[in-house]
């Protein structure tokens, strides 16, 4: 398929596709201070390829992205109109159900191995640096019955990149040289997915599958499976690979999407001229459609206790259906797990809630190669604090009817391409740009059919709970998942076999007052601005506007900060307000479900100096919802048991966060550098210690009654109505002004001309993973902090490390270190070499070739906002930062244009040798080999490590860093440094 994108060569995208942005939340705007610790669903969502994936892009699971806001937020605070990319996809389909039964993994290790250099370009790795050279990023993924590679890149480096990449598929060298490296890249993926307790139920669920079926595999591959144990038995396991190669990576197994801004007749003379040459061996594509109802066994349908990493306590409901892909088009798994999966009045989630049995429910397919393929499909439905509620849930699944599905869009060209190339492997040809969106036809019989296999003495019941501990004594072979099995209660079985009375509280969804009617665009009633003016101004707060003039299409952005001095005061106030900020948003949950249905998106967050509301989406009914927050805001009530239910929920976040290497690492990094900044270690112990409803109680009225509110009304808004939202909150809080301006940033440490070391252990006595950070302090002139921090320049990810002070840059990188003779000494060799080759990728800024692409880094900042929330992110940055420095970006331009290589060399001599200033943060993992005689299995960790006062283990450096100053007390050294003035670049 080719794809043609030359109609947006301005970078200005559709008005069509501009309507995809809002559906992803987290908005992408990282709003700059959104740094509440919210719940999360403690459900570890993934991606499609987190079976096998090859996360060459860095990609974090949906949990991982919530406990990354209650850190930093995103890192990058600067969000600019971006190049679109070029882009393509190859899908061979042919995945992990054609492992071989005596080399576990074999697929996984192939899908890395071809990357390692081909007879044309034979450099290992050299595709990956390629792209990343020129603004680009690349991946791969392997799942159970497909394995997709995708790339994206600059448009004039596309051509030879496609033909770079080509060769993986051509003449793949897969060098025997290469083969321990990367069984050691395989295994360190192994080691990283242990800890996640999705991947572990995978793993298990799929070892209930009949003998012989596939789903029985270990897909994921380790040192073990494709190493040792093909060594000891005199397997070749160079002469397999090849083997595999030539039999499944062939040319009809495969679909191809390139897209790209030239002509499609360009296009395709392009890939007839370097794909034609991918071999094709003619042999029937691997199939495994009559292997059908593998769960359909005795060991399914039973209840598994399963101990979990993360503190959590969940259930999961799984049915093994018949395969469901071939009904694409009537899609009837959506139908039920849109209802299924409804929050607002009438539902399971409301019953469960009231009950204070549950406080999220999610239900469906996930559309992974686990749960759909060519044998089965899985629907699941799992809530977070659950006991066995299973009658509740299947008497709504009784009621279902049929309903409507909303869909998102897919902007981003990587993601698309990769999206088609898929669907051009399961559905007709007249549906690859939309069969896995719309609802094509509807058959009421077909999802009837669906619907009737949901019954519960069908079922398979997962329990996750730290207190099954005691009761679990069988272990799962590769995540050593300890768990139990029995049989349903036989008072279950027979209530659910019966022809047992509905309950009258669940219900089908109402009428939704908040679905917009009026689309029509504003009639501005003051004078047109390039950017937001401030048309309300008290002691109380105000408020910035700006009119949509430029997309023109019947939404608005609405933000408000609430900013309090009594946050910060405290780690107990730090708590409290968390707390506060959780329990407000399980009350708007219901209320405001609706809203959301109805495509107006909310969020409350708890802000480092303050309460942020975010509200978007059409104008119409926008105010409803905004009101209804406000109200329930000034209205705030709470009962002692949702005080219990919230506590501890936010207990098992803060855990769930400290348990993560890269998380404690993060959370150290800027407990050193923010000033006045409450680590997360400090909060989880000031919340064991115990607080109080009264507590609680009192300082929701403090912060209510003293306040400075500023906001942002933005879109298809008029000025006169924009001014109502500000005078809603002042009306309905009643609050009084502050009696000193609060600061809404931290200030930063002054970090002495020296390499600092910071050196901490794992919390974690089950992970063998290490973490490795290296921040550089740079002081420096905007144009060449936003020349160095680009992809394209230095070949990592480089970014601001605080969001108050731009001068300082970051990157990181993760270790798996468990098959190590020595895990620190390793780890520190790496920092050092590490280091090294940041200050190698540092000279060559100062060459004329690298120095040429600063014209490429103002091209993309000229680019055009491709939707109204990218122009809405900049101006939000500029409002909750306090700088107000709306033309930013023009300036930024400006600078860049006049930046000369003098500056660029002059800037790196002053930030070499003794005048560097480096901090390296090292979160060292648990290694068997290392001198833990405590280490344990990852499955038992979750009771003995953290306690109620976890702290801070320092370590001392090895041999590797011996040069370096170590931190061995934070507050200590802290307290000695100077202050940095609070970040406001103006000019």
């Amino acid at each position: 398929m080719l794809i043609s994108d030359i109609t947006s060569l301005d970078g200005v995208a559709s008005e069509e596709s501009s309507e995809g942005e809002d559906e992803t939340d987290t908005e992408r705007d990282n709003d700059d201070d959104d740094s509440g610790a919210e719940i999360e669903d403690d459900e570890e969502s993934y991606d499609e390829d987190d079976d096998n994936s090859d996360d060459n892009d860095e990609k974090h699971s949906d949990s991982d992205d919530t406990e990354m806001e209650e850190l930093t937020g995103k890192e990058d605070t600067e969000k600019n109109g971006m190049e679109k990319l070029s882009a393509a996809a190859l899908c061979v389909g042919v995945g992990s159900f054609c492992d071989p039964e005596d080399l576990p993994g074999l697929a996984h290790f192939l899908e890395h191995m071809v990357f390692m250099g081909s007879l044309k370009y034979p450099d290992e790795n050299g595709f990956d640096a390629f792209v990343r050279e020129h603004g680009g990023s690349d991946n791969a993924s392997t799942d159970c019955e497909r394995t997709v590679f995708q790339f994206d890149i600059q448009q004039k480096y596309f051509k030879e990149a496609l033909d770079r990449w080509a060769q993986f598929f051509i003449h793949p060298l897969m060098v025997w040289d290469a083969i321990d490296r990367e069984v050691e890249a395989v295994d360190s993926e192994y080691q990283l997915a242990k800890p996640s307790d999705a991947n572990r139920r995978e793993l298990l669920l799929g070892s209930l599958a009949k003998p012989g079926h596939p789903m029985r595999k270990f897909f994921w591959g380790n040192a073990e499976t494709l190493k040792h144990e093909p060594k000891n038995r005199n397997i070749d396991i160079y002469a397999r690979l090849k083997d595999f190669w030539q039999l499944y990576y062939s040319a009809h197994y495969m679909n191809l999407v390139v897209q790209s801004k030239e002509t499609l007749d360009t296009l395709e003379k392009w890939v007839m001229e370097i794909f034609s040459q991918i071999p094709n061996n003619g042999l029937p594509k691997p199939s495994f459609g009559h292997l059908t109802q593998p769960f359909d066994t005795p060991e399914f349908h039973k209840l598994y206790r399963v101990v979990p990493v993360r503190k959590v306590h969940s259930l999961n409901i799984a049915w093994g259906l018949p395969p469901q892909q071939r009904h694409y088009r009537v899609k009837p798994l959506h139908y039920i797990s849109w209802l299924v999966g409804h929050e607002g009045k009438g539902s399971i989630l409301s019953f469960l809630r009231k009950k204070f049995w549950a406080l999220t429910l999610h239900g469906g397919n996930s559309e992974t190669g686990f749960e759909q393929n060519s044998t089965y499909s899985i629907f699941s439905i799992s809530h977070l604090r659950s006991f066995l509620y299973v009658q509740i849930i299947w008497e709504e699944i009784q009621k279902i009817e049929d309903n409507e599905f909303r869909f998102q869009d897919q902007t981003d060209p990587a993601d698309f391409v990769e999206s088609l190339c898929e669907n051009m492997q399961h559905f007709q040809k007249e549906d690859f740009l939309i069969g896995n969106n719309l609802l094509l036809d509807y058959k009421p019989e077909i999802i009837a059919d669906a619907l009737n296999q949901l019954c519960p003495l069908k079922a398979n019941l997962f329990l996750l709970s730290a207190g099954h501990e005691e009761k679990c004594h069988l272990k799962e072979r590769w995540f050593e998942t300890q768990y139990s099995v029995e049989d349903i209660d036989k008072y279950w079985s027979d209530l659910w076999a019966s022809d047992f009375e509905l309950n009258q509280d669940l219900h089908l969804p109402e009428e939704n007052k908040y679905i917009a009617s009026n689309f029509t665009l504003k009639v501005r009633d003051c004078s047109e601005t390039q950017h937001p003016v401030k048309i309300l101004n008290t002691q109380l707060g105000c408020l910035w506007y700006k009119k949509d003039n430029k997309f023109r299409i019947p939404k608005a952005y609405v933000r408000f900060h609430l900013i309090s001095p009594l946050i910060q005061q405290c780690s107990k106030s730090v708590v409290l307000f968390e707390l506060f900020v959780n329990i407000f948003s399980h009350n708007l949950a219901e209320p405001a479900y609706e809203a959301d249905v109805a495509q107006l998106e909310y969020k409350v967050v708890a802000g480092e100096h303050g309460l942020i509301i975010r509200v978007k989406g059409f104008n119409h009914k926008l105010p409803l919802l905004f009101q209804l927050i406000i109200d329930h805001l000034a209205d705030f009530n709470f009962t002692p048991a949702t005080f219990e239910m919230i506590t501890e929920q936010l207990k098992k976040t803060y855990f769930n966060i400290l348990i993560k290497p890269e998380m404690l690492a993060k959370d150290v990094r800027l407990f050193i550098l923010e000033h006045g900044r409450w680590s997360i270690i400090d909060k989880y112990q000031r919340l064991m210690k115990g607080i109080s409803v009264e507590s609680l109680s009192a300082f929701i009225k403090a912060f209510k009654s003293h306040l400075f509110v500023e906001g942002l009304a933005q879109g298809n808004l008029t000025g006169r109505k924009s001014k109502d939202f500000l005078n809603y909150i002042v009306q309905k809080l009643q609050f009084v002004p502050l009696a000193h301006p609060c600061p809404v940033q931290f200030r930063v440490v002054d970090l002495p001309n020296t390499h600092l070391l910071c050196k901490v252990k794992t919390l974690n006595k089950g992970d063998a993973n290490s973490e490795v950070t290296v921040y550089y302090q740079m002081h420096m002139e905007e144009p060449c902090f936003n020349f160095l921090r680009t992809k394209q320049t230095l070949g990592y990810h480089v970014y601001p490390a605080c969001r108050n002070t731009s001068g300082i840059l970051g990157f990181s990188v993760t270790v798996a270190t468990q098959a190590t003779k020595n895990n620190t000494e390793l780890v520190d060799k790496k920092i050092e070499e590490f280091l090294v080759c940041f200050e190698e990728k540092l000279k060559i800024l100062t060459t004329e070739c690298v120095f040429s692409q600063v014209s490429v880094l103002i091209n993309m900042k000229e680019c055009e906002d491709s939707y109204l929330g990218e122009e809405v992110d900049r101006n939000w940055n500029e409002i909750v930062t306090q700088q107000y420095f709306f033309d930013r970006l023009a300036h930024e331009i400006e600078a860049l244009k006049s930046f000369t290589k003098a500056d660029l060399v002059n800037w790196f001599q002053a930030h070499r040798g003794h005048k560097k200033k480096a901090l390296s943060l090292h979160v060292v993992g648990f290694g068997k080999h290392e001198g833990d005689s405590d280490i344990i299995a990852a499955s038992d960790a979750q009771q003995c490590y953290l306690g109620d006062m976890p702290q801070f283990i320092f370590l001392p450096p090895s041999s590797h860093m011996k040069d370096t100053a170590s931190i061995r007390d934070i507050r200590d050294f802290t307290l000695a440094l100077n202050l940095l003035p609070y970040h406001k670049i103006l000019k």
